[in-house]
């Protein structure tokens, strides 16, 4: 589970890294433990009020190509600091005019085990027509549960991170100012030789 502080610092790390040219702003940084996904807003074309919409998304399209290719070898070296830092694959994405284009981002397999009825559920959206395979089903009903529970999921992580904070400051959490294992050792075998020398001082 990524943390709060830990989404922080690494928007942090991008926002001093990315050429301030690079993007008009920087819209969103998110992580999970396999990808580091980027998202910065580019100037929507200039265009005349009276344009067609199919004209409109085709400057758009044409916006974002074009930024896609003169930023290439400026978002590489970014992204090879990046995975060299962080360890996870960097990915990149913009907004322009409203519209937010991902570009080459990964796709990670994950295996699961379902029972009949919930087959039956995956095998239904393949027989309308809304997905090709079951695997392309299952990606369907993730995308459908996280359109509807955004403010449930965001809940649910922000109740992670109260309970990683809570488990932190636990019992078995080392404290700060504890001192060393090691010294500790050291300092019973000393009170021991100590006691042993007043012992053989008394018989004597």
């Amino acid at each position: 589970m990524i943390t709060a502080e830990q989404r922080e610092k690494l928007r942090g790390w991008f926002t001093g890294r990315i050429p301030d040219d690079l993007f008009e702003s920087l819209v969103e940084v998110t992580v999970d433990r396999e990808e580091i996904t980027v998202i910065g807003r580019v100037p929507a074309p200039r265009l005349a009020d009276d344009v067609s919409d199919a004209e409109r998304a085709a400057a758009v399209q044409g916006r974002v190509q074009e930024f896609r290719e003169r930023t290439r070898d400026d978002r590489i070296a970014v992204a090879s600091e990046a995975e060299h830092r962080f360890r996870k694959k960097v990915s990149w994405g913009v907004e322009c005019a409203g519209e937010r284009v991902l570009f080459t981002h990964i796709a990670v397999p994950v295996m699961t085990r379902l029972r009949q009825p919930e087959r039956q559920v995956l095998d239904t959206l393949i027989a309308a027509g809304v997905a090709r395979s079951r695997s392309d089903a299952l990606a369907w009903c993730v995308r459908l549960v996280q359109k509807h529970t955004d403010d449930w999921l965001t809940e649910l992580r922000d109740s992670l991170e109260q309970v990683q904070r809570v488990r932190a400051q636990g019992p078995d959490a080392e404290p700060h100012d504890a001192p060393p294992k090691e010294a500790e050792e050291s300092e019973e075998s000393a009170e021991s030789t100590e006691s042993k020398k007043s012992e053989k001082s008394e018989e004597e």
